[in-house]
């Protein structure tokens, strides 16, 4: 590539990061002619393409990509004294590149409409509401886990592999469907990552390869967390780039899954966020409320904890807030955690729709 192409190409990133932050301005349009348009083609043809892969191909490609950049830094690290214009040149265009289809693939979506606006879903709430509806989830969570388990004191333990999780996990989508057709789901992408043990130590229980559209599931996790866990990633893979609009997906879709044990995860998943979120406002009903949780069901909770305890290190740290930095320049305020919104969402919407 002859240097005014490198200069063109490293210099493109200016106006692709101009015509983002204009786009963040009409989230209708992103909405309709991406979210609704040209990602949904882009999104069905990623999936068509690796979906039938049994390995994570994503994972693969980055492996390679961070060889070749580790080598080419190597290779050229004289250059960035004796060559240092080009040097610079071929960093830019690489991150020109990167950028354009980071965002032609998916990150568009971090810029469409509030869920709640799309959905038609208000977005506030009382406490009283929260409190009404957090009990609802208690009676429906113990009612399950009568069903399920020996007897109220015992954790559900899953009569599933976690393959065998992995490939039940769409069924939930499937009657999530006929309520928001905007949701339907096909063809799967859904895989165990990798890299699972780097993943569980950076803190992270899955994600979203944004160029292959693959949805990586940390294989290590706890199998009861798995169904909410792989729904909230097949969410990023519809489009819904918010971390607390995927929570809410991920939760109705293992909510409305005809298995027992799915509906297990999904709503002790929107009990634990009502949960937080009754928590940071009136701690005395909190203290109360949770009296009436069947011991087996904060067994369960515990035993999330206790598996994300025993990896905690320092680097976790400095791992999430860079990715809660990243989200927050990317038009997620929030960041990575924000339990407000979910319940806002969960308990609007079962108003109209009582559990």
């Amino acid at each position: 590539m002859g240097k005014h192409a490198k200069l063109f190409l490293a210099l493109s990133i200016i106006p692709q990061i101009g015509l983002v932050k204009v786009l963040a301005l009409f989230p209708e349009f992103v909405e309709r002619y991406y979210s609704n348009g040209l990602y949904r083609f882009i999104s069905k043809l990623s999936h068509y393409t690796f979906g039938w892969i049994p390995f994570s191909v994503g994972d693969i490609l980055y492996t390679i990509a961070i060889i070749y950049i580790l080598r080419w830094l190597y290779l050229n690290r004289k250059r960035i004294i004796t060559d240092t214009t080009n040097w610079v040149l071929e960093v830019l265009c690489t991150l020109s590149i990167g950028y354009f289809a980071f965002h032609l693939f998916w990150a568009f979506n971090y810029y469409r409409l509030p869920l709640h606006k799309s959905f038609g879903i208000e977005n506030e709430y009382t406490t009283e509401e929260l409190l009404g509806f957090t009990k609802q989830l208690i009676v429906k969570s113990n009612e399950i886990h009568h069903g399920i388990a020996p007897n109220d004191s015992t954790k559900v333990t899953m009569p599933f592999t976690k393959r065998e999780l992995l490939a039940k996990t769409p069924e939930g989508y499937d009657e999530l469907a006929k309520i928001f057709p905007d949701l339907n789901y096909h063809p799967v992408s859904l895989k165990r990552s990798i890299y699972s043990l780097p993943l569980t130590y950076m803190g992270f229980s899955g994600y979203l390869n944004p160029f292959t559209n693959e949805a990586q599931i940390d294989g290590l996790i706890p199998e009861y967390k798995y169904p909410t866990t792989s729904a909230h990633e097949m969410a990023h893979q519809l489009g819904f780039a918010a971390e607390n609009e995927a929570n809410f997906i991920g939760s109705m879709a293992a909510m409305h899954h005809k298995d027992a044990y799915f509906q297990y995860s999904g709503y002790t998943f929107a009990l634990a966020h009502c949960l937080g979120d009754l928590y940071s406002r009136s701690p005395k009903q909190y203290d109360e409320i949770l009296k009436t949780i069947n011991p087996g069901i904060l067994k369960n909770y515990e035993e999330a904890r206790a598996f994300w305890k025993a990896y905690q290190n320092p680097l976790e740290v400095v791992f999430k807030g860079t990715y809660n930095g990243f989200l927050k320049a990317n038009n997620q305020a929030a960041g990575i955690e924000s339990y407000s919104y979910v319940v806002a969402l969960l308990v609007n919407y079962h108003k109209n729709h009582p559990l």
